[in-house]
């Protein structure tokens, strides 16, 4: 079974949802491969940041920075249900483009889920600019990757064109946010549902692969025939 996951790392629900599929995974005990497809919330932000997150929230939504604060509590609490701990104070809204392009590296070197962990902590709990190449670089060397490689690749626009790719087939597929979980290309979840919402997909899908005989008749079988 393959799960297709379009999220960013700008985005709280997605670690969120994250932890979420792989505690069903878990419960089901399922040999899952799970493959994380890039999406960015907003592709303009810019290189340096230069407003902090609660100033971008004020701003979207017409509020002060403390009602902005406010309205960041229920994601926090959320979060800490699933064993996350954010420190939204501590957020960089940093452009997302470069983080994902790494995960496009990682992902053909087979540390795709290693550093998909580390750059969703980077950027809600430890407070760091995945914009910045040194952070992104120490981040894929912590995964496993090869320190020479990870540098060559950073100073490059390799797979530049892989994140795009995915990012349009968000589009073709009718993906509105994130997180988006795809399951075989069957069926869909939008959002980070409940632990029971994917256990259910995962229990229609297997239901669907077992084969259902509707009749039987005189056969052989190891035992003899009858």
């Amino acid at each position: 079974m393959k799960v297709e996951v379009w999220s960013d790392y700008a985005c709280p629900f997605c670690y969120i949802g994250k932890r979420r599929l792989e505690q069903a995974i878990a419960n089901e005990k399922l040999d899952v491969e799970v493959e994380f497809k890039s999406f960015e919330l907003d592709p303009d932000a810019p290189a340096v940041p230069t407003q902090g997150l609660y100033e971008i929230l004020a701003s979207k939504y017409g509020t002060t920075l403390e009602q902005a604060r406010n309205m960041s509590q229920g994601v926090v609490d959320t979060a800490r249900q699933e064993g996350l701990h954010y420190e939204m104070d501590r957020v960089i809204p940093a452009n997302t483009f470069e983080a994902h392009r790494l995960t496009q590296f990682a992902k053909k070197h087979g540390k795709m889920n290693a550093v998909s962990e580390a750059l969703f902590t980077a950027y809600f709990m430890n407070g760091e600019d995945l914009n910045d190449p040194a952070i992104l670089k120490r981040i894929a060397v912590e995964a496993g990757l090869a320190e020479a490689d990870v540098t060559a690749f950073l100073a490059s626009k390799e797979l530049a064109t892989d994140v795009r790719e995915e990012e349009a087939m968000a589009q073709q597929l009718g993906v509105r946010g994130v997180p988006f979980f795809v399951f075989d290309r069957k069926y869909a979840i939008s959002g980070a549902q409940p632990v029971e919402a994917f256990e259910q997909v995962f229990t229609k899908i297997r239901q669907e692969q077992t084969l259902e005989i509707i009749a039987e008749g005189d056969a052989c079988g190891v035992d003899g025939c009858n």
